[in-house]
């Protein structure tokens, strides 16, 4: 009887600060591989995100997944924002299968990390489609797609607070 042995990388592998993934995003793009971009808030993770990431992931081979800074989440969301800290969100998001690398940064928007990741790749909701994707001209300069993905309905960190809040 055959076993099927998966490896899994740790956390501390998965998680990386934007300088290690500028060195070895090129090296993978060498082996092959298509990088895939996606990024979020990630507040209050619920089936909603894990479902979008595996679409994601489904798109090419390594997925870099970039996580708002809760600074970047209080000017975006308001004050009371973010609910879960930066450090959990971006951890937790490592922790899920469909994710090769989480990196943490700290802008409103993630150009800055597309310009440096460059990659094959950026994948959105669905619900961003008509609202102009931030990186979308960016990646097509060089060759590369822009996909969006459906999202499961009614479920949004938004629908959740509102949900617990109702229960005080």
């Amino acid at each position: 009887m055959r076993t099927c042995r998966r490896s899994f990388n740790s956390l501390k592998d998965k998680v990386k600060p934007l300088s290690q993934l500028v060195k070895i995003i090129p090296r993978l793009k060498k082996e092959g591989k298509k990088i895939v971009f996606t990024n979020g808030c990630f507040d209050l993770l619920h089936y909603g995100h894990a479902k979008y990431l595996e679409a994601a992931k489904s798109k090419g081979d390594i997925l870099v997944v970039g996580v708002n800074s809760d600074a970047s989440i209080r000017r975006i969301k308001g004050k009371d924002r973010p609910i879960v800290g930066e450090n959990n969100r971006l951890h937790l998001i490592a922790a899920l299968e469909s994710v090769d690398f989480a990196v943490l940064f700290q802008e409103d928007t993630p150009l800055g990390l597309i310009k440096k990741i460059q990659p094959d790749i950026l994948i959105k909701g669905a619900d961003w489609k008509n609202k102009g994707i931030v990186g979308a001209d960016f990646i097509k300069s060089y060759g590369g797609r822009v996909s969006t993905v459906e999202l499961v309905k009614g479920l949004s960190t938004t629908n959740l607070i509102k949900i617990i809040a109702k229960t005080n």
